[in-house]
C-alpha cells in the first residue's frame, strides 16, 4: 500500500526540501567552463533562450542568451537561479525502495524494474489493464511526452492516462478547438509591440511570466491602450489605462456584456462576421440582457469602466488578447475563454498583423506537451482518440492493430476519484506532485494511500512522492536532448549540457527500459531522442498540430520553427489565419455562446468570503524546485493571505496575524498580509506550498464539463483571526512543510 514508510519528517530530513544557494565566489570553473550550451529555461511557457555554464560535468552558472529572439538576454528571478537544480544535495542519486519503519533506502535498477514490472502485471491480471494508471507532466519535452503516451497504450496498456496540464491549459485548448479548430496562440509575441489595444484577462504576467512584461511595455511605450481584467491589482494592472476587478467566478458576465455594447454601438467587423464566422446570432441572443447595469451588479465592476473598456476595444484597429489561468480555472472555463474570443471574432482583429489573441502557457512544454498523446482524450498531432481515421492512423505509426489502441479514458483529477472508488489500482507518475497541485489535497491523500502498488519518477522526492513504493531516479531538463514548443507555438532545441549524477538515468531510457521488461521491445527502438522526434513528426503529419516539416537542424538553424508546418520546405506558421480558413469541419471561425453561470461554490452564511489562489513570481508551480532554491524563497518564503483593509477591519485582523481560513474540504493557518490591492470581498493564497501550508487543502475538486479542469481560482471561505502575530517571514520553514 501507497504509505509514508516513516513519519514525514523524518523523510524531509534526508531528502528535503532543503534550501541551495551558490556559493559565495561562484562555483569552482564558473569563470572558465568547458562549455556553454546554449539551451532554454526550465520554467514556465516562455521557454527563454539561456546559456548554461558546464564545467567537469556540471552546471556551474549561467550567461544571458542575447540572440534568441524572443527574450533577446532577459531572464526573471527562477530563470537565473534554475542552474542550482543541478548541484543540489536533494538530487536523487539511485532508484529508492519504501520500506516500512526505515524509510527510502537505495536499491539496484534492476530490482527496482523487476518489482515495478511483476506489481504491473499482479494488477493488470487480477483487475484488468485500466486499473493501472499513468500521470505525466508538461515540463516534459516533446519526445517525452510523445513517448509516454505510446509507453502508456502500447506497453502499459491502459486508457488511463492524463498530465498536469489538466491544471494548467485545457480549458483554452477546448475553447481554441470550438472557435478555431486549432489549439495555439494566433501570433508571436513580437505582433504585441504594434497593437493598439491590448486585454490581459487573468494572466498576471509580470509576476509568472516576467519576460513577456516587455513586449508589452513595448506597446505601451508606443502608445497602446492596456486593459488588465483581474480581481486583485496585479503589477501589470498598476500602470494600467483600465483595471477591471473582476468578482471571481463572473468572467463570462463581464465578456458577454462588452459582447452586447459591442453589438449595440454597432462596433463590428460585418465583412468578416458574415464570410468568415458561424454562430453569431445565437451568441448575441444568449447576451441580449446583459446590460452595463445588470453586468455591474454581478462582476462587482464599475459599469462606467465596463464601458470605456468596451469603447476601447470596439474602437481599435490593431488589438491583441491575452488569457491565462485566471479565467481558465473554473467550472466553466471553456465559458470564459469562447466569451472572450466572441470579442476578437466580433471586431475581425485576426489573421492580421498586430491582431490576435492567445493563452499564455504556464508550464514549461505545456503547449507541445498537449499535442503529442499524454492527454487522456488525445493522440499525437492533436489528433482525436475516439476518432476512427486518427486512430487508425497512429495504430499504423505504431505498429500495432487499432482494436489494441485503448479509448479515452479519465482525467487527471477523475484519475483520483477512481482511485479512491478502488477502481484504479496502481500508479506511474512522472513530473507531477498531485499531492500538493490537485485540489482538495486531503481528498487526494487518501486516494494514494489506497494503492496497491505505486511507482514515481523524478529527480527530487516531491510530496507525492514520499508514497512512492519505488521511485525511478530520473533526469533534469538540461541532461537530455529534445525539444519543446513556446506558448507562440515555436519549437526550440532544448540541448543536453550534463549527463545525470550517479545512479540516476535519463527518463527516456528509464521508459524504454520499462517497455522492454513489459514485452513490447521490438515497438520503443530508438537510438536516441532525435530519432523520437522523428516518429512525433510522422505521427503529426495530417492533424492539427503538424510538425512534419520540423527537423532538430531546422530549429537550430532557424532559432525554431512555427507549426503548423506540414513540408520540409514550409517556412512555418508565426501568425495564424491570415488565409481566413480556420481548421473547424465549415472552415469558419465559431462564435460560440456562453451565457453566464454561478461558479461551482458560491458565499452563504457559514463561507461569506471568496477564496481565490495563484503564484508568485519566485515559485513555480508545486514549487518542487524552487522551493529548494535559497534565493527564491528568500525572496517569498511562505504563503501570506492577502486581504483588504476593509474587510480585515470587519473581522478585527492585523498585518501578519494568523488567520484559520476553513472551507468545506478543511483548513490551514496564514499570516494576514493587508493590502488595498484586492477585491473587498476576496481573499487570496499562493499554492506553491504542501502539507499545512497548502492552499489546495481548501479548493474544491469541481470540475469544468468540458475541458475537466478543477476550480481553483473560486470558492467560499470562512475566516478565524487566532490573535496571534505570525514570526517573521524570515524564519519561516514553510518550504517543507508537511
Amino acid at each position: 500500500m501507497a504509505k509514508l514508510p516513516v513519519a514525514e519528517e523524518n523523510i524531509v530530513k534526508h531528502f528535503g526540501p532543503t534550501l541551495n544557494y551558490a556559493p559565495k565566489d561562484g562555483y569552482v570553473g564558473r569563470d572558465e567552463p568547458d562549455e556553454a550550451v546554449k539551451t532554454h529555461c526550465c520554467f514556465c511557457g516562455m521557454q527563454c533562450g539561456i546559456q548554461l555554464l558546464v564545467k567537469e560535468n556540471k552546471v556551474v552558472g549561467f550567461e544571458p542568451w542575447m540572440e534568441f529572439p524572443f527574450n533577446e538576454g532577459r531572464l526573471c528571478p527562477k530563470g537565473v537561479q534554475r542552474y542550482l537544480q543541478n548541484n543540489h544535495p536533494d538530487r536523487l542519486l539511485s532508484p529508492l525502495k519504501s520500506v516500512p519503519g526505515q524509510g527510502f533506502v537505495p536499491t539496484s535498477w534492476d530490482d527496482a524494474m523487476d518489482k515495478t514490472v511483476s506489481e504491473i502485471k499482479r494488477i493488470q491480471e487480477k483487475y484488468g489493464n485500466d486499473a493501472f494508471s499513468m500521470l505525466s507532466g508538461v515540463s516534459l519535452t516533446n519526445e517525452k511526452s510523445y513517448l509516454v503516451g505510446k509507453f502508456a497504450r502500447v506497453a502499459l496498456k491502459t486508457k488511463n492516462l492524463d498530465y498536469n496540464g489538466r491544471l494548467c491549459m485545457v480549458s483554452a485548448g477546448a475553447g481554441n478547438k470550438k472557435a478555431f479548430g486549432l489549439d495555439r496562440a494566433s501570433n508571436n509575441y513580437s505582433d504585441l509591440e504594434y497593437a493598439e489595444v491590448i486585454i490581459v484577462a487573468g494572466a498576471n504576467i509580470s509576476e509568472t511570466f516576467p519576460t513577456l512584461t516587455h513586449w508589452i511595455w513595448k506597446a505601451r511605450d508606443r502608445g497602446a491602450k492596456i486593459i488588465v481584467i483581474d480581481p486583485r491589482m496585479i503589477p501589470l494592472a498598476r500602470t494600467a489605462d483600465i483595471h477591471l476587478d473582476v468578482r471571481p467566478g463572473t468572467d463570462s458576465a463581464l465578456y458577454g456584456a462588452m459582447l452586447k455594447y459591442l453589438v449595440d454601438h454597432d462596433m463590428l467587423d460585418h465583412d468578416f462576421i458574415d464570410n468568415y464566422t458561424s454562430g453569431f446570432q445565437e451568441t448575441i441572443d444568449a447576451v441580449k440582457d446583459y446590460t452595463l447595469e445588470w453586468a455591474e451588479e454581478v462582476t462587482g465592476i464599475d459599469k462606467n469602466k465596463i464601458r470605456e473598456a468596451a469603447e476601447l476595444w470596439g474602437k481599435a484597429k490593431t488589438s491583441f488578447l491575452l488569457h491565462a489561468r485566471g479565467i481558465e480555472h473554473h467550472s466553466k472555463g471553456v465559458d470564459n475563454v469562447v466569451g472572450c474570443i466572441n470579442l476578437v471574432l466580433a471586431t475581425g482583429r485576426i489573421g492580421k498583423p498586430y491582431c490576435g489573441y492567445g493563452t499564455i502557457t504556464g508550464q514549461g512544454n505545456g503547449q507541445g506537451g498537449r499535442e503529442h498523446g499524454h492527454k487522456c482524450d488525445q493522440l499525437p498531432g492533436n489528433r482525436d482518440i475516439e476518432n476512427p481515421e486518427h486512430r487508425k492512423y497512429i495504430s499504423d505509426v505504431w505498429g500495432i492493430n487499432e482494436k489494441d489502441l485503448p479509448g479515452k479514458g479519465l482525467s487527471a483529477y477523475e484519475i483520483i476519484e477512481a482511485i479512491h472508488r478502488g477502481e484504479i489500482k496502481g500508479l506511474i507518475s512522472i513530473c507531477f506532485n498531485p499531492l500538493v497541485s490537485l485540489p482538495n489535497s486531503n481528498y487526494v491523500r487518501e486516494a494514494l494511500e489506497k494503492l496497491e502498488y505505486y511507482v514515481c519518477i523524478d529527480f527530487f522526492l516531491n510530496e507525492t512522492a514520499r508514497h512512492a513504493d519505488i521511485v525511478l531516479a530520473g533526469s533534469l531538463q538540461e541532461e537530455e536532448e529534445g525539444t519543446t514548443t513556446s506558448a507562440e507555438g515555436r519549437v526550440i532545441r532544448i540541448r543536453q549540457a550534463v549527463t545525470p549524477p550517479g545512479m540516476a538515468r535519463t527518463d527516456t531510457s528509464i521508459i524504454l527500459e520499462l517497455a522492454k521488461r513489459l514485452g513490447v521491445k521490438d515497438k520503443f527502438t530508438y537510438e536516441n531522442s532525435e530519432a523520437i522526434f522523428n516518429e512525433l513528426r510522422v505521427a503529426s503529419k495530417g492533424g492539427t498540430a503538424d510538425y512534419y516539416g520540423i527537423t532538430y537542424k531546422r530549429i537550430e538553424d532557424e532559432m525554431g520553427v512555427f507549426w503548423p508546418c506540414p513540408e520540409i520546405g514550409h517556412p512555418g506558421t508565426p501568425r495564424l489565419w491570415e488565409d481566413r480558413k480556420f481548421k473547424t469541419p465549415d472552415g469558419k471561425a465559431h462564435f460560440n455562446a456562453a451565457p453566464y453561470k454561478l461558479p461551482g461554490e458560491v458565499t452563504d452564511a457559514d463561507y461569506p468570503v471568496i477564496l481565490t489562489t495563484g503564484r508568485v513570481v519566485s515559485q513555480y508551480l508545486s514549487g518542487t524546485q524552487t522551493r529548494r532554491i535559497g534565493k527564491l524563497v528568500d525572496q517569498y518564503p511562505e504563503p501570506l493571505l492577502e486581504i483588504h483593509p476593509k474587510l480585515a477591519q470587519q473581522y478585527g485582523i492585523k498585518q501578519r496575524e494568523l488567520i484559520k481560513v476553513s472551507t468545506r474540504r478543511g483548513e490551514g493557518i496564514f499570516p494576514a498580509n493587508i493590502v488595498e490591492t484586492i477585491r473587498e470581498d476576496t481573499v487570496f493564497i499562493p499554492y506553491h506550498w504542501s502539507g499545512k501550508k497548502s492552499a489546495n487543502q481548501l479548493t474544491p475538486g469541481t470540475l469544468d464539463p468540458i475541458s475537466k479542469i478543477p476550480e481553483f481560482k473560486v470558492c467560499a471561505c470562512h475566516l478565524e483571526p487566532l490573535k496571534e502575530i505570525a514570526a517573521p517571514s524570515k524564519e519561516s520553514t514553510a518550504y517543507a512543510s508537511v
